[in-house]
């Protein structure tokens, strides 16, 4: 297996849309709002890859893109990875890519937002160093304004490094 992060390119936005609706369901179904859910459609995912594309990092296995990690200021704004690459590790290292662009940038500590309801994630990142901050309602884009998801708040003190 020959694994590379590297920065995402506007050609790998069908990609990442494509890895993340699936795996967006996978850990939100039963935990976000109806209307959150009928939103997020196939083209809602490229948009939303659009925009964050600037701030991604890929995880390219033998060739493959499997998965992505994007961060916005000192949060991990989104972190999936393809179903059929789960248990590689590839999530852990894409969260420690996200953590060191962070720390890169001199924020002192990160944070992310889970769904409440995503055990699976909330184990994942607990195994990471991250600490549980608590409960807040994480303001997300609905039909007519914004949608309020119940989520948890998870936190990691940083050690800045130099950039460059």
């Amino acid at each position: 297996m020959v694994l590379e992060l590297r920065p995402a390119r506007a050609d790998d936005i069908p990609r990442i849309a494509e890895i993340w609706r699936p795996a967006w369901l996978d850990g939100h179904l039963g935990g976000v709002p109806d209307e959150l859910v009928r939103i997020r459609t196939p083209e809602n995912f490229v948009v939303r890859a659009t925009a964050i594309q600037p701030h991604t990092t890929l995880a390219v296995v033998d060739g493959a893109t499997v998965g992505f990690v994007a961060v916005a200021g000192n949060e991990i704004d989104q972190l999936f990875v393809d179903a059929s690459a789960r248990g590689l590790g590839i999530a852990d290292l894409l969260l420690r890519a996200g953590e060191d662009a962070i720390a890169a940038a001199g924020h002192p500590e990160a944070w992310l937002a889970v769904v409440a309801t995503n055990a699976r994630a909330r184990r994942f990142y607990e195994r990471n160093g991250w600490s549980d901050g608590g409960s807040f309602l994480y303001a997300t884009d609905g039909d007519d304004g914004l949608l309020d998801v119940s989520c948890q708040r998870y936190e990691k003190s940083l050690t800045p490094t130099p950039a460059g």
